[in-house]
């Protein structure tokens, strides 16, 4: 197998120095070349090194690992990745990515920069209801994926002190595409993928793929809920001493996004028994359907709207850059990286604020007494059973996550300056430049709520609860105009733009054997523009208004948010923080390498902070400084390497202290913890003949050192397990390739008082491709094979007095067939 690596800017993060080399597509497997030690490191280094003399962790994700596993989401591509925990159990957004015993503390990647090709896809990747990984489809333009734990990342990129994971595309400098049509064979999705990339002339080539997809997808929710693709294409114009790419990406998809749902658990906190509610499949079903009618609200501007929640997440992204490197002679080479992304979209949601039996659900709304009758679906107007409505006799009051994605723009530049010389009999790399972007969050919250059946198969529907009298408390399955389950807080609008600049610097030192390289960054920066909310302190937010025009308000119509306006707040403050990182590498042998990294970073946690004591809620400055605003995490590690023949291995061990304020959304409270973690981080390949397997795991072993409730202080942060584990097995032959994957973790805890568990899980992926003919290739690929049902998080940190809790599972197993022909 021919093996072609990227050394170029397409392939460069921001923080990167490239090689003095032009682009080639990577469209070799990974394995074979860790196997031959040969694999070139250019993510968050200070210069392209071979993976065993750089004094990182660091791991790559090949084009051909990317199409045998056909990860469903980027996410579940990421949970490759060793030192990575991935929660992709929300669909093709919504994930929660944390590394290395650093806290899941947010939802989102709120410690690791996701980015393609060099530049961050959002500046933050945990943005409340925009998280980076929204943006993001792993397609066939994609052409490696590299990832980088600790370590430089600190340095090499803004608000990424966990880690960097960089998408490299494909830029045609090898003529060569696909076109790949797939269909579920036990679930509805019609996928057809494409790309295609050739040069135009010896200095002159480009690359144009992307992928259209349709259908019901991996739950039976009952509609056509994915519908959506996108196109990427870049084109590279070579010219003597360097070159000039234009890149651009248009995005435009629509999917479910899966929130926690109600499963039943019995047992104890330490030896839980998750059982599936009767008629409701954690999964393979959802609380959204479509008899759940449009959500009716006030917008931002506090004028009536209706929102479809079939809409689920819907995302607009269309970006366009331009990137180039030049010699300017006498060893000096000058890079710059530049991209402008239109963001856009909406979060709509169910999310289920409690479930109960329908007689307890009704008089908690009605009263003692209360009745209840189908406001939906085809039983519309009817009295229900309480005790068997939905086949279960459960009903779950359900806050609709309504957010506006108005603008999440983004805009991003990358100027660099490097000089390689002679030193002392050894050689120095000198990189320094200067990184600067433009981060918008506007958004609007427009929670209202409701009052459902929890039934699967595209079932449920709303329901109307009438008080002892006879008269309706809610309308058309409408409880309140307003998150009322949770106090009616949450009724929000921002509109702030973040500046982040940074300069930054590295030297690298290689001396034969020894390999010492030292960075430092300057992150600072600002936030204006306003906020309002309904939450204390920010107005009443609670209002009348006569949305059915009858002349009456309604109770449900009595509690409307209306967002306080004329008493908007301002934004305005200012941040800075360094970061540094010092490392070295040595050579024992030429197969075997030790190295050893300290590193201090940090982050803006920007949005997430804005309705915490933080941010002044007068002048919007930073009255206790910008310590509240900026989380900080110092990390420490130290390994083994060692690569001969078909065998590679790497050894990590690690620690990390992490210190952030962080602010729960719903309802708000403040939390302000240090974390602490130690472990191991193991990764291996090895290859032989047509055979292969690469393997990683790591072990955890992490505390809350300092915290506001102190009654966690010791205890296990929330969803953090001892062990994270994944394996690949592969045989390729002329005529077929076979393989197994595997992903799992042992049990951890879902919240920090450390009382209730997430059980163990291990979901087994497979693939199997044929190839009949020359450039014909017929594939399967099975996701979760077994059928395993792996909750990755749940709400309540006990097991409730009626046993509903809820959680969040993987889905079900889902079999895709596909055809793909080569050209």
């Amino acid at each position: 197998m021919k093996l072609r690596y990227a050394l170029c800017a397409s392939a460069a993060l921001s923080g990167l120095l490239m090689a003095p080399a032009f682009a080639q597509d990577n469209v070799a497997g990974d394995v074979a070349a860790e196997a031959e030690g040969e694999e070139i490191i250019v993510t968050a280094v200070a210069r392209g090194q071979n993976r065993i003399e750089s004094s990182v962790s660091v791991s790559t994700i090949g084009a051909d690992t990317l199409t045998n596993l056909n990860p469903p989401s980027s996410a579940d591509l990421i949970r490759q990745i060793p030192g990575i925990r991935s929660e992709a159990s929300g669909g093709e957004g919504n994930a929660n990515i944390a590394v290395r015993g650093i806290p899941v503390s947010t939802g989102g990647a709120r410690y690791i920069q996701l980015q393609e090709d060099g530049l961050p896809i959002l500046e933050f990747g945990d943005i409340i209801f925009g998280n980076a990984d929204n943006l993001l489809r792993a397609d066939r333009s994609v052409a490696r994926v590299e990832a980088v734990r600790g370590g430089s990342a600190s340095t090499f990129a803004s608000n990424a002190p966990g880690a960097v994971i960089n998408f490299i595309s494909k830029t045609g400098a090898v003529e060569g595409g696909a076109i790949q049509g797939s269909v579920g064979l036990d679930f509805e999705s019609y996928r057809l993928d494409f790309d295609y990339g050739a040069p135009l002339a010896d200095d002159l080539y480009f690359h144009l793929g992307g992928f259209y997809r349709t259908g019901e997808g991996p739950r039976d929710i009952g509609y056509n809920g994915y519908d959506g693709g996108q196109i990427k294409a870049n084109i590279t114009k070579e010219f003597d001493g360097g070159y000039v790419r234009f890149h651009a990406k248009y995005l435009d998809d629509t999917t479910p996004t899966i929130l926690p749902q109600p499963v039943r658990v019995t047992g104890t906190g330490g030896n839980p028994d998750y059982q599936a509610i009767p008629g409701f499949d954690p999964r393979t079903d959802s609380l959204y359907s479509p008899f759940l009618t449009p959500a009716v609200s006030l917008d931002g501007g506090n004028n009536p709207a209706s929102y479809d929640f079939r809409d689920g997440l819907s995302v607009q992204s269309k970006a366009f850059g331009i990137e180039a490197e030049i010699d300017v002679g006498g060893g000096w080479t000058l890079t710059n990286r530049f991209r402008f992304a239109d963001n856009s979209g909406s979060f709509q949601s169910p999310f289920p604020a409690g479930a109960d039996s329908a007689q307890t659900i009704a008089n908690g709304i009605g009263g003692a007494g209360s009745t209840i009758e189908f406001a939906t679906g085809p039983n519309a107007g009817q009295v229900a059973n309480a005790a068997n409505i939905g086949g279960n006799g459960i009903l779950a009051n359900i806050v609709v996550f309504n957010v506006r994605l108005n603008s999440l723009d983004n805009v991003t530049n990358d100027f660099r300056v490097n000089k390689e010389f002679d030193v002392g009999g050894g050689t120095a790399n000198f990189t320094t430049g200067f990184y600067m972007s433009r981060q918008t969050v506007d958004t609007d919250w427009l929670w209202t709520s409701h009052v459902q059946t929890v039934e699967g198969n595209g079932r449920a529907v709303l329901v109307d609860i009438r008080d002892a009298d006879g008269d309706l408390v809610t309308q058309n399955g409408t409880v309140g105009y307003s998150a009322s389950f949770f106090g009616n807080c949450c009724r929000r609008s921002y509109d702030v733009d973040y500046s982040t600049y940074a300069p930054f610097a590295s030297v690298s030192l290689d001396f034969d054997r020894l390999t010492i390289d030292a960075s430092i960054r300057y992150d600072y920066g600002d936030a204006s523009g306003t906020i309002t909310g309904s939450d204390s302190g920010f107005g009443a937010g609670i209002a009348s208004f006569d949305f059915d025009n009858d002349g009456t308000i309604s109770p449900a119509e009595a509690q409307t948010a209306v967002l306080p306006l004329t008493n908007a707040r301002p934004v305005n403050y200012d941040f800075d923080y360094f970061s540094f990182s010092l490392g070295a590498n040595y050579l024992l042998t030429d197969d075997l390498g030790i190295f050893a990294r300290y590193s201090q970073g940090g982050r803006h946690t920007a949005d997430r902070s804005l309705f915490s004591p933080a941010v002044s809620t007068t002048d919007g400055s930073l009255p206790g400084g910008d310590a509240g605003v900026v989380a900080r995490v110092d990390q420490l590690e130290a390994g083994l390497k060692y690569q001969s023949g078909g065998l590679a291995l790497y050894a990590t061990g690690f620690y990390a202290e992490t210190s952030e304020t962080n602010v729960d959304i719903a309802p708000l409270v403040l939390f302000d913890t240090t974390f602490e973690a130690f472990g191991i981080e193991l990764e291996g390949s090895y290859r032989s003949g047509p055979f292969s397997l690469s393997a990683g795991a790591t072990w955890t072993d992490a505390e809350i050192k300092d915290a506001l409730n102190t009654a966690t202080i010791g205890n296990t942060p929330r969803r953090q397990a001892d062990l994270v584990y994944q394996a690949t097995a592969q045989y390729d032959a002329d005529k077929f390739t076979l393989g197994a994957n595997i992903v799992g973790t042992t049990e951890s805890y879902t919240q920090d008082n450390n009382d209730l568990i997430l059980p163990a899980f291990a979901q087994v992926n497979a693939f199997l491709a044929f190839r009949p003919i020359e450039r014909i290739e017929v594939g399967l690929n099975a996701q979760n094979l077994f059928n395993a049902t792996g909750y990755t998080e749940a709400e309540e940190g006990s097991i409730p007095g009626n046993a509903i809790v809820r959680a969040r599972s993987i889905a079900g197993r889902t079999v895709l067939a596909s055809v793909r022909f080569d050209f």
